[in-house]
């Protein structure tokens, strides 16, 4: 029995780890992967945070190199296992949580290869990037061609000479769409138009402005989850591959045809390959019978607490206190008001002399740490 297990050591987990430790309260994470990387891995080779290094740290370790640089996928992935390492943070990797079951005042949580876990609160923070979102589309079933989500897309190079539909309107969507475009014929298609916001206006980075400005950290989420920032941040390549037509931009398609796609103007084209770019859904399915999910399978929290069952905690959601969350520099205010409410839950469960019945394990938990 510890006083609390976090599900997923991504970004998210691995703030909440640091807030925990900072507290002294013992904790394991449970990671399904083999590495505290979270979601990064899974994602195109080429991708690109659309934030400078410096926003990139979570709390305690510096992210290394210029701090105007824009970190690489590869980047991000080391420098979450050097921060797992710094933290020697109490992770159990290969445990792919498959049930949370609520049990008076704790928790059992179960794993896919049957072991079973005890914890006085959970954080979920398995985040947003879980689970790939996929519009139903009237004959897709019947699509010849190739189908798949911006989670399953790597690289270019198996989509040569194609002709290729990009379905979104989102910063991984645009981005697919212009690499492809160097060897295929691209349409991005969306519902929208894109709305392009220049990547360094006045010669600043836009997320300077807005961390000057404390738009996307004002903590928002107390009135309710918040929707995702629609902008796709441009560093001056985007928008001219486009008026440059090595890609074209037209509203979404209306069906698929068994060899292609049929417009909204009525027209039908052959398609090779459909890639969706569509986000995610939140991939919470651990928690099915809690009680803490609504009948979309969406939390019912307010700022990372669940707001129907007791001790549980989530970091990591889009929106969930900040436009920030979700993000690298979000994670750590996120986790530090996520530890906070989590510790005083465990404070007012505790009795008996100072420091509660837990204070022995706490006390050799630090002497261990140490």
């Amino acid at each position: 029995m510890v006083d609390a297990i976090v599900v997923g050591a991504g970004q998210a987990g691995l703030a909440t780890a640091h807030h925990l430790q900072r507290r002294g309260l013992p904790f394991l994470m449970l990671e399904a992967g083999a590495r505290p990387v979270g979601s990064w891995l899974r994602h195109y080779d080429s991708l690109k945070l659309f934030s400078p290094a410096r926003y990139a740290a979570l709390p305690g370790l510096p992210f290394p190199g210029d701090p105007d640089h824009y970190p690489a996928r590869d980047e991000v992935t080391a420098y979450l296992e050097a921060y797992a390492r710094q933290h020697r943070v109490p992770l159990v990797t290969g445990a792919d949580v498959t049930q949370v079951l609520p049990t008076g005042a704790a928790f059992r949580v179960l794993t896919g290869d049957g072991r079973t876990f005890s914890t006085r609160t959970l954080v979920a923070a398995t985040g947003t990037y879980r689970t790939p979102r996929v519009p139903e589309l009237p004959g897709h079933a019947s699509f010849q061609g190739r189908t798949l989500h911006s989670l399953e897309y790597r690289q270019p190079d198996p989509f040569r000479g194609e002709r290729v539909v990009v379905v979104g309107a989102g910063n991984s969507a645009v981005q697919i769409a212009v690499e492809l475009a160097r060897m295929a014929r691209v349409t991005l298609a969306a519902r929208t138009p894109v709305p392009f916001v220049p990547q360094r206006p006045l010669g600043r980075d836009v997320h300077d402005w807005i961390t000057w400005l404390q738009v996307d950290q004002l903590p928002l989420g107390q009135f309710g989850r918040l929707p995702s920032p629609r902008s796709v941040f441009d560093p001056g390549t985007y928008r001219a591959a486009f008026r440059e037509g090595r890609l074209d931009q037209r509203p979404m398609f209306a069906r698929f045809t068994a060899r292609g796609v049929v417009w909204s103007t009525g027209r039908e084209e052959a398609v090779d390959s459909v890639v969706f770019a569509t986000g995610y859904r939140t991939g919470l399915e651990y928690l099915f019978g809690t009680g803490a999910l609504d009948v979309r399978g969406e939390p019912v929290q307010r700022l990372g607490r669940s707001l129907t069952v007791p001790g549980l905690y989530y970091a990591g959601l889009s929106g969930q206190r900040a436009f920030a969350s979700a993000t690298l520099r979000g994670a750590g205010p996120d986790a530090e008001l996520v530890v906070r409410y989590l510790a005083g839950h465990l404070q007012r469960q505790s009795s008996g002399p100072p420091g509660g019945p837990l204070a022995p394990l706490r006390a050799a938990w630090k002497a261990r740490r140490r």
